[in-house]
């Protein structure tokens, strides 16, 4: 287990002064809006993709650690550690005028947005990059896109899966042989905006006091039953339909739940997977390994994009039955 203190470890420079990127990878207690980051680890890389600074540290959450037993970290763990706020400075110098590269990056992102927005300041990234969407834009022949799966296709081990720093580490060995695969094969590098969290409209959290917390975890949250019967799939060229079934995979520039919360309150279904009966699914990635990406193709479910579906959910007309 790592010691609670920020491990800094000095940057071997390589003379390239262009900006480069800031692998990322943070564990978490939990994947809602108002969980906190309980440990980040940050490789950083040159333009060329070749690593010269890394850098680890536990995060008190002043709360219950969430699933301790995926990322191992307890209450006693993180006792001393230090607290977002006296982190914040040295993460931001991190990441700033690099891209940000993660696994599933818009969860890396929206969580660090959110600890940044929590102590008063905006993190300083402007782009990221999914090393998931890498790799299907790469064509790999991975079965999945798990990070175990892109570490066995390049060679990578993996010592101690969910712990910030080593998920950190075997990202940056992936990254550099999939950057010279795209760069040598005129594939462009899948780039991001990022949008903080209060610019999508969605307040701070406010940061619950400790021991008010008795378990945190929750892989989603409940939403009441939508009202209308679903009225079939949607048709491309029609307006959305009150009661249709929509899911949603992939990375998205919207927050996820904002973006469920939007459908929701114009009288829409959010689905957690696809069958035969949803309406429509929206990804930025048709092409993707999830199951809800594949069921789609399957079926034959419609898709649009995420930029799409915010047009779309602007003019979602009444159920005949309302």
């Amino acid at each position: 287990m790592y010691a609670f203190q920020s491990t800094t470890f000095p940057a071997q420079r390589s003379g390239d002064d262009a900006p480069g990127f800031a692998v990322v990878d943070v564990e978490t207690t939990g994947l809602g809006r108002s969980d906190r980051v309980i440990s980040a680890g940050v490789y950083q890389l040159d333009a060329h993709g070749e690593v010269t600074d890394h850098w680890y540290t536990l995060v008190n959450p002043e709360r219950d650690p969430g699933p301790v037993w995926i990322h191992g970290l307890t209450e006693d763990v993180l006792a001393g550690a230090p607290t977002f706020p006296e982190v914040a400075d040295e993460l931001a110098e991190r990441l700033r005028g690099r891209v940000m590269v993660a696994h599933n990056a818009l969860f890396d992102w929206n969580m660090i947005s959110r600890e940044f927005s929590r102590a008063g300041l905006r993190a300083p990234v402007e782009q990221r990059l999914c090393t998931m969407v890498l790799a299907r834009d790469l064509g790999l022949p991975l079965p999945n896109g798990k990070l175990a799966s892109l570490a066995a296709y390049f060679g990578v081990q993996q010592r101690q899966a969910h712990n910030a720093l080593d998920d950190a580490r075997v990202l940056a060995e992936i990254f550099r042989p999939s950057l010279r695969l795209a760069r040598e094969g005129g594939v462009p590098l899948p780039l991001t905006t990022c949008v903080a969290v209060t610019d999508l409209g969605e307040d701070s959290p406010a940061t619950p006091s400790r021991g008010s917390w008795s378990s945190s975890y929750r892989p989603s949250r409940k939403r009441p039953a939508c009202p209308y019967p679903n009225p079939g799939r949607w048709v491309d060229g029609n307006p959305l339909m009150q009661g249709m079934r929509v899911a949603i995979t992939g990375d998205t520039a919207t927050d996820r739940e904002l973006l469920e919360d939007r459908a929701v309150e114009a009288g829409l279904h959010i689905a957690s997977s696809v069958s035969r009966l949803t309406s429509l699914l929206v990804t930025n990635e048709p092409g993707s390994w999830s199951g809800k990406a594949r069921k789609a193709r399957e079926y034959g479910t419609p898709v649009v994009g995420e930029d799409a579906f915010l047009q779309l959910l602007r003019e979602v007309v009444a159920h005949p039955g309302a």
